[in-house]
């Protein structure tokens, strides 16, 4: 079923959650569903209650993580990921 933005319901829920998430810059969301983020503002503005609407807009405004051209060059990544990758750490303490 189609909604609003000619996207289905479960992608404008999608939008809305990953608009919320801070580490998933505009970018994405633009990459992914083709909206920029003036129309997921939008979009955000339509389906929050004012209140939510509001707060949501204070925590991500020039926000770091959620504007790509304002991140670090690099993602921190840890030094056990390359061990998880390996699949290494679920077979490390298996019981025999």
């Amino acid at each position: 079923m189609i909604g609003k933005f000619g996207l289905s319901f479960e992608d404008i829920d999608r939008i809305i959650e990953m608009a919320w998430e801070d580490r998933t810059p505009f970018e994405a969301i633009e990459q992914q569903f083709g909206l920029p983020e003036k129309e997921v503002i939008k979009l955000m503005r339509q389906e929050l209650k004012p209140n939510s609407f509001k707060l949501w807009r204070e925590r991500v405004q020039g926000r770091k993580t959620k504007h790509s051209s304002l991140q670090d060059s690099g993602r921190f990544k840890s030094g056990l990921q390359r061990a998880i990758t390996g699949n290494k750490i679920s077979k490390r303490n298996r019981p025999k």
